[in-house]
């Protein structure tokens, strides 16, 4: 298709050394096949990773832990500044000071020109229906960007059930119907309740990023080729997958997504649902 829109990456995140040898993500390097964090990975590297793969846009993610910022939102704003044309910030913040946590976020959206909000519930253990999320949503709301999570098992070896998505996103979606909600790894293994909720909840989408499409479950490629082909976003999850091989021109045409789908998946849907 060489009139195809261009590809946006829902889920990317830079990995600096620092972040990369947090002992939380062992795991993944292994699955990664990485035996040894280089000292510098420059920004470039993840520039040209974009490229291989044609993405012309991706989200770009910082991270906010109980124990701090793992990539703060200056440092994704320098990078976005670097490559504003090919980089969209997406903020993080400190669940456990819900205040200082809102005001981040309007700095983030109003200064820095993020579009998006990201929190991982496995990492602070904390289910979306917490307290602590609700003064995040309404904001949201108000700065009329997307919510974005992690659905589904976590990666790194802890509890993974603050990612499933019935109750706990079921009870936001419901509370807040106005709240853009995303929810990235498609939800494995409770991908049925992600479907359901995409069904139900107008604002309710799905990324399919740490996914390649050969591993995608086959209700969620029947969802992305009928009714739900406006509530799928491609996603890699870069650096723990490249987006080349998310884009395998085989498996993206093991799909069998029609001309209209596809397009939605690569591009259209983010587009709409980040306003980019």
């Amino acid at each position: 298709m060489t009139d195809a829109p261009p590809i946006i990456d829902a889920w990317i995140q830079h990995p600096t050394p620092a972040f990369m040898r947090e002992p939380m993500f062992a795991t993944l390097l292994r699955w990664m096949g990485v035996d040894r964090v280089p000292d510098e990975l420059p920004l470039e590297l993840t520039i040209a990773a974009l490229d291989v793969a044609g993405v012309a846009r991706a989200l770009m993610t910082a991270w906010w832990g109980p124990r701090g910022p793992l990539l703060s939102n200056d440092e994704v704003a320098s990078w976005v500044r670097r490559y504003p044309t090919r980089l969209v910030g997406v903020a993080s913040v400190d669940l456990h000071r819900p205040m200082a946590a809102v005001r981040e976020l309007r700095r983030c959206v109003r200064e820095l020109g993020f579009r998006a909000l990201r929190v991982l519930p496995w990492l602070w253990q904390l289910p979306p229906d917490d307290r602590r999320y609700y003064p995040l949503y309404a904001e949201c709301i108000e700065l009329g960007i997307p919510f974005c999570l992690q659905v589904g098992h976590a990666g790194p070896l802890l509890p993974s059930e603050p990612g499933r998505p019935i109750p706990y996103l079921d009870t936001v979606a419901a509370e807040f119907p106005e709240l853009r909600i995303v929810g990235g790894h498609i939800g494995y293994p409770w991908t049925e309740e992600m479907i359901a909720m995409a069904t139900k909840y107008p604002n309710v989408h799905i990324d399919t990023s740490a996914y390649k499409p050969s591993r995608y479950p086959p209700r969620l490629v029947e969802f992305m080729r009928g009714h739900g082909r406006r509530k799928v976003l491609f996603g890699s999850n870069f650096p723990m997958i490249q987006p080349a091989a998310c884009l395998l021109p085989h498996q993206l045409e093991g799909l069998g997504l029609d001309d209209e789908a596809r397009a939605l998946f690569l591009h259209g849907n983010a587009a709409r649902v980040f306003g980019l």
